[in-house]
């Protein structure tokens, strides 16, 4: 190479930079020794902002466009004029990229719950999570505050302490905002909006600025959620008492409807005798009903009365009863249920006849001592 071409070669000079990432906010471009040639061309792309720094402090800063290094107003010095240091400028200049886009779908979260006080609920735990956006809006201040000598700056480097902001914001927005906890859900819009304007102001001091905020989700510890739930079923069933006739109903006529299906028409009958149980469970004590409630179809038992088991009898394919014990002994008096009558009480595993029972049995052996002489 000639003396010319090497001449020409300190001349000529074109600094640009491309980013294939999607968290990079800071590069630095890298020159051997630090050197910027006199009439360099500095290309600034659309999203990116070059900050130029020399002999350790920022002089310029570049928005997108076509720049030619040469203008005397700048703090560059071209190697041509210190031929006795072979070329080798002492005048050190670097060019930082800064990316001005914004970097979305940013993650935050409150690792333990925040407490606040609710106008239905009293004091209350919640937590929350959701994703922000970041942009660089003022470089230099980026610069200055953040990136210092730092030649690559991600977005991982900066999220955690964005992140400990809005957390730190969020507890103090939800306590002013007034919002009940059950319509958190309903304005979370205006929620994000009311963290994000509170947040702005501190992290502008940094060169940052936050163009969405978005809360996800907002939630109740697992146990009061399921109180909730609980107490949502109960307003959906209304009247319990009204429920309870209708589940018994329900479950009877499905039992019947197999008349072939011992175990189907068992199952149907369990779940009215648990029902009915249910039915007595709302009855005011002595077996009488609350005044506020109507007068039922089935009274419960007697108080003190033993419990005694009560039984169902097939006639024609339907399931008739319930009866107690002595109830079905008239019927057999009566002739009204023989021994291959078939019957349930609740712990068989099907229909049975009369005569196969131990405890129905005895019905059809003793007969009444002969009536006395008048």
């Amino acid at each position: 190479m000639g003396i010319l071409d090497f001449i020409k070669g300190e001349l000529i000079d074109v600094i640009h930079h491309t980013d294939d990432t999607d968290d990079t906010l800071v590069w630095r471009f890298e020159r051997e020794g630090h050197e910027i040639k006199y009439g360099a061309k500095l290309t600034v792309r659309e999203g990116q902002a070059a900050v130029f720094v020399h002999e350790g402090q920022i002089a310029d800063v570049f928005s997108p466009g076509l720049y030619m290094l040469e203008t005397n107003n700048m703090p560059i010095l071209t190697s041509l004029n210190y031929w006795d240091h072979g070329f080798e400028s002492p005048f050190k200049s670097e060019i930082y990229f800064v990316n001005t886009t914004r970097f979305q779908d940013l993650k935050w979260g409150t690792k333990n719950p925040v407490i606040c006080r609710d106008p239905e609920f009293g004091p209350v735990r919640i937590r929350a999570f959701g994703t922000y956006e970041v942009k660089v809006s003022d470089p230099a201040k980026f610069m200055t505050e953040i990136v210092g000598t730092d030649g690559e700056v991600t977005t991982d480097e900066i999220s955690y302490q964005i992140r400990n902001v809005i957390v730190s914001r969020f507890s103090s927005a939800i306590a002013t905002c007034g919002i009940p906890v059950l319509d958190m859900a309903a304005n979370t819009p205006e929620l994000g909006k009311h963290l994000s304007q509170r947040i702005a102001p501190e992290l502008a001091e940094f060169g940052i600025s936050l163009p969405n905020l978005f809360i996800e989700n907002i939630s109740l510890p697992d146990a009061v959620e399921a109180a909730l739930d609980k107490r949502t079923s109960m307003g959906m069933v209304g009247d319990l008492r009204n429920f309870t006739h209708y589940s018994t109903a329900e479950a009877l006529t499905t039992g019947a409807a197999t008349p072939g299906n011992g175990g189907g028409l068992a199952a149907g009958m369990g779940a009215g005798m648990g029902m009915a149980m249910a039915e007595r469970m709302m009855t005011g004590p002595w077996g009488r009903r609350a005044p506020e409630q109507s007068m039922g179809a089935m009274p419960p038992p007697a108080p003190n009365a033993a419990v005694e088991k009560v039984w169902h009898v097939a006639v024609k394919g339907k399931a008739t009863g319930p009866y107690s014990r002595a109830e079905l002994a008239r019927k057999v008096d009566d002739g009204k249920i023989a021994r291959d009558t078939f019957v349930w009480t609740v712990g068989l595993d099907g229909w049975k006849t009369a005569g196969e029972l131990d405890e129905l049995a005895t019905l059809f052996t003793i007969s009444p001592p002969p009536a006395p002489k008048g």
